[in-house]
């Protein structure tokens, strides 16, 4: 239960300390933190996406041969395909967020979503006795997500307030769009015994969208500026990381 609270929270904690930026930060972070955080949040994720996620899939299916990769394949390409969906309903990826954009607000808030049922297939799987995927590697993922929403939190908080808003309502607002994973995780444990049946499909579907994000998004975003290299030192790091928790909460 503990961890089921932790993972639960974790990824919200990970959002209030990016939205409290606010307190520190005029308008962003520094070129140098921003690639070595953005760096750091792809390696943890596309970690997390392989280890937590695809790999149980793929174990959860048996068989052998293409048999096995059948529900992996289906549901990373339809992870994949749903993100390319949100991104063309929304297009602020193709230009800097105008401070104070309902827009940024209400993309943040979708994108969120599928990661928090990512952390909900995990904990769901491991709640019925999976033995593919265990509390430690969904706890594992719950972290990844974490360190991703660090800067996810300032993209919202920190161009409101910019934009005039006070610091606390900036804060506030970009907690606000952290509170949607929470609550998508539950959604999704809540009809665990509806999609227990679809769990390697569901457990490939969190990895496309994860992995979506760590291309689409966070690996150009670690590249920017004249600090190249610290988003792959930050990479490196992250991937290090999760690999190293990843082995060290399965023993626990």
């Amino acid at each position: 239960m503990l961890g089921l609270i932790l993972g639960l929270l974790l990824p919200l904690v990970g959002t209030m300390i990016g939205a409290a930026g606010v307190y520190v930060f005029k308008n962003k972070f520094s070129p140098s933190v921003n690639n070595l955080i953005m760096g750091f949040a792809a390696g943890v994720m596309l970690t997390a996406a392989f280890l937590s996620l695809l790999i149980p899939s793929m174990e959860m299916t048996g068989g052998e041969g293409f048999r096995k990769i059948i529900p992996a394949v289906t549901g990373f390409m339809a992870g994949i395909g749903f993100l390319l969906i949100m991104d063309h309903m929304d297009h602020h990826h193709d230009s800097a967020p105008s401070t104070g954009s309902w827009k940024l607000i209400v993309a943040i808030i979708l994108h969120n979503i599928p990661e928090g049922m990512a952390i909900g297939v995990a904990f769901a799987a491991a709640m019925v006795g999976n033995v593919y995927v265990s509390v430690a590697a969904a706890l594992a993922m719950s972290i990844g997500i974490a360190i991703h929403n660090i800067p996810t939190g300032a993209i919202v908080s920190l161009p409101l307030r910019s934009a005039g808003m006070t610091r606390n309502r900036s804060f506030m607002m970009g907690v606000a769009t952290g509170v949607v994973q929470p609550l998508a995780a539950l959604l999704t444990i809540w009809l665990a015994s509806f999609i227990m049946p679809f769990m390697p499909y569901l457990l490939a579907f969190a990895a496309g969208a994860m992995i979506y994000v760590v291309v689409e998004e966070l690996i150009p975003a670690s590249s920017k500026g004249t600090h190249l290299k610290l988003g792959p030192i930050g990479f490196a790091i992250g991937f290090i990381l999760m690999i190293i928790l990843d082995a060290t909460l399965h023993e626990a």
